[in-house]
């Protein structure tokens, strides 16, 4: 039966390999489910064959949360190999939005950078990723230089999503006042879950408690009224949230 397990591995392996070349899979999905068969084949099926598959949604909703918890780096990972093969300026992007989304920040930062040396230069999306990246570096003033651009460019692009970043980008540079003005402005205008939960984190960073238990409570409200989708939707929000309540 030891004998007929091993076997059994391998032929799972070997299924998946020919999945992976005939689907035009990296090369190193095959070293993966060779040298690992078992755990190799355990991952290649969450990552790229259920994913893909004609499952409902339901399952592929599972498969997702599974690749990010057996394999957390493959975007960043497909993102360098993508633009280390083609350097296209699309794959920079792509390389930059990935090192965002996995934590770092810093080299999110220069990547965008790098992007807007040229012919997109005033590409505003390259622009608010840019933003963001220097926002979790906590450098507001270079995150206000691009947020200053989209705006000058275009006052219609992302208004919220531009008008929240930019009170976060004033309040890091200690312009407190604009930022609480910014952040009045964009909770008026727009009203979202978003705009009070991203007030409330600064109320309460600055210890103005009645504007934060205020805020804190239309939160809670809306919050009893949620489904599962909706709080996952806005999870790193909350976490954030979290941190600051603390």
């Amino acid at each position: 039966m030891e004998i007929f397990g091993v076997g059994l591995h391998i032929l799972v392996a070997l299924f998946f390999a020919v999945h992976a070349v005939r689907n035009g899979q990296p090369l190193y999905w095959l070293l993966i489910l060779f040298i690992f068969p078992l755990l190799g084949s355990l991952v290649y099926f969450f990552a790229i064959f259920l994913p893909n598959s004609r499952l409902p949604q339901g399952a592929r909703k599972v498969a997702s949360v599974a690749v990010q918890v057996l394999d957390p780096n493959r975007e960043l990972r497909e993102a360098r190999a993508a633009y280390d093969y083609t350097p296209t300026a699309q794959n920079q992007m792509r390389l930059a939005s990935a090192q965002l989304e996995a934590g770092d920040p810093q080299a999110a930062a220069s990547t965008y950078e790098a992007c807007l040396q040229g012919a997109f230069a005033s590409d505003l999306e390259i622009r608010m990723g840019a933003a963001r990246a220097y926002l979790e570096c906590e450098r507001g003033a270079e995150a206000l230089t691009h947020l200053e651009f989209i705006r000058r460019s275009d006052v219609h692009f992302r208004p919220e999503i531009v008008s929240l970043l930019t009170a976060r980008a004033l309040a890091q540079s200690g312009r407190q006042a604009e930022a609480k003005a910014q952040f009045d402005d964009a909770l008026t205008r727009h009203g979202s879950f978003e705009s009070r939960a991203e007030y409330a984190i600064w109320a309460l960073g600055q210890g103005d408690t009645i504007l934060s238990e205020r805020l804190c409570q239309d939160i809670d409200s809306a919050m009893q009224r949620w489904n599962s989708h909706t709080r996952e939707m806005y999870a790193p929000l909350l976490v954030r949230l979290a941190a600051a309540r603390k």
